[in-house]
């Protein structure tokens, strides 16, 4: 019995500002299909979905929609839907406050999801829906999503979640969709198949290339001789029997050779260049002996009280940072980790912090920037650091090409988070905070961090419910849970 088809997009794009942002000849979703859409900021990840939903139109082209479909867009707010007409079971399981009209990030999208959840779909679009959830949120998604009976296109930076839910991915790059068979560690080993092969095919090019025009100039060579050899004194000339004939067979097989070797150029032209897989070099972010720090725990606190306003979020808790570590910071959504967080950024009194620390903090934010300098001088500006380095850092980060050139004002929301980063990194600092910072990144920059924290030579304290990014790069985690700090290694 074939499958019912959901969605049908045929000879679609979408140009915005003479721009082709999404080309695609034909893609189909069927009745049960679990799709993962990936691709880098501002590929038209969103745009696509956007499409399905019937929320943008497409420049050129049809979508057919089959079936109805349920949205859920990361950046807008829950929708006006009385609590009543949402399912309390959901509510609950959720943990959303009941008269609370000011709901928190968190709040905000575990409401969304329970709206999201409520009614039946025979399909489901899903927009980056773990961005502020905690974990026990994270469970419950996956929870409501895997025995889900319907069609299910999802976009997520949660390499955990894709590899839970999915069993295809589509990739967004230049336009193009292109589809891969599995979830998402089973699409990165096909990514990295395919790299391997485009890499022997480069090297089979170059030792081809090399052996054509090694047997090009041997040719031209052996023509050079038939010529030098044909250039005899005139007595010596006059001395042959048949002058003539020796004339006409030693210049017909110079020509002769010129001829092969001019085949031999013509084959060397026609032969597909295989471009070389781009490698990239390491980073590490050398600490100048100004910044050093000597303690062996820079952050301890001793019977340690956090308190806002009335509420107690840690109770008389005792703790040790160690030097040169990456700590995670993690518990559920409302349990004092950024408030943690910034309170050691603020040197609180209560706690003892080394009188050498130079903090560098990265908030849950929007930057904006109001220097007027491109992304590389902002960069060179700010750093000691040479610029082939910052080049290298930025490239990692993805500002390629011209995007060092931008002005700093006229960034992104994303480009602005990841050039904050990359500041922090490069930085006269000694210690890192950093308050969720793969919240809005995808997962190539996201990636670039793991790169970034892997270099790193000081102590950084982050916190975050990615649970692949804390196991790539944390050497600690520090759990909140009950008031309490839970201490683990990872």
């Amino acid at each position: 019995m074939m499958e019912q088809i959901c969605f049908e997009l045929e000879n679609v794009e979408v140009s915005y500002l003479d721009k082709e942002i999404i080309k695609i000849d034909r893609l189909a979703i069927h009745q049960f299909d679990r799709i993962g859409i990936v691709g880098k900021n501002g590929a038209g990840k969103s745009t696509l979905l956007k499409l399905l939903a019937g929320h943008v139109q497409p420049t050129k082209g049809m979508v057919h929609r089959h079936v109805a479909c349920g949205y859920f867009e990361q950046l807008e707010a829950p929708s006006a839907i009385p609590a009543n007409e949402v399912d309390p079971v959901l509510l609950g399981k959720l943990d959303i406050p009941k008269d609370s009209v000011q709901l928190s990030g968190g709040e905000q999208t575990r409401m969304k999801l329970a709206q999201l959840f409520t009614p039946y779909y025979e399909s489901l679009l899903i927009d980056e829906p773990t961005t502020h959830l905690d974990q026990q949120g994270i469970s419950f998604l996956l929870d409501e999503l895997r025995y889900y009976y319907g069609a299910l296109v999802l976009i997520s930076h949660d390499r955990v979640v894709l590899d839970e839910l999915v069993t295809t991915i589509w990739e967004i790059d230049d336009g193009k969709v292109s589809v891969y068979s599995g979830n998402y560690s089973e699409y990165v080993a096909q990514k990295e198949l395919e790299h391997k092969q485009q890499q022997e095919a480069h090297e089979q090019f170059i030792k081809e290339k090399a052996r054509l025009e090694k047997a090009a100039q041997e040719k031209m060579a052996k023509a050079k001789k038939v010529a030098q050899a044909g250039q005899m004194s005139k007595r010596e000339a006059n001395a042959k029997p048949d002058k003539s004939f020796m004339t006409k067979s030693k210049g017909s097989s110079q020509k002769a050779m010129q001829r092969t070797a001019k085949a031999i150029e013509s084959r060397m032209e026609k032969l597909q260049e295989v471009k070389a897989v781009k490698e990239e070099r390491p980073i590490v972010f050398h600490q100048s002996k100004a910044v050093e720090l000597h303690n062996k725990f820079p952050i301890m606190a001793d019977r340690f009280t956090l308190q806002v306003e009335n509420n107690v979020l840690l109770d008389e808790v005792s703790f040790q940072l160690p030097l040169g570590q990456n700590i995670a910071i993690t518990g559920n959504n409302g349990s004092g980790k950024s408030t943690l967080l910034q309170h050691i950024a603020n040197h609180d009194p209560s706690l003892t912090i080394s009188p050498k620390a130079k903090m560098g903090y990265f908030k849950q934010m929007s930057y904006q920037f109001t220097s007027n300098e491109t992304v590389l001088q902002f960069v060179k500006n700010r750093s000691e650091y040479n610029e082939a380095f910052l080049r290298s850092v930025l490239h990692s980060m993805r500002f390629v090409g011209t995007d060092i050139q931008k002005n700093v004002k006229a960034l992104s929301g994303g480009e602005a988070l990841r050039l904050q980063l990359c500041q922090l990194f490069l930085g006269e600092y000694n210690i890192l905070l950093l308050d969720e910072p793969t919240n809005f990144l995808d997962i190539q920059a996201i990636e670039a961090l793991e790169t970034f924290i892997s270099g790193y030579e000081g102590t950084i304290l982050f916190v975050s419910h990615d649970k692949q990014f804390i196991e790539n790069v944390a050497d600690v985690q520090l759990t909140i849970d009950d008031k309490k700090i839970i201490h683990s290694g990872n």
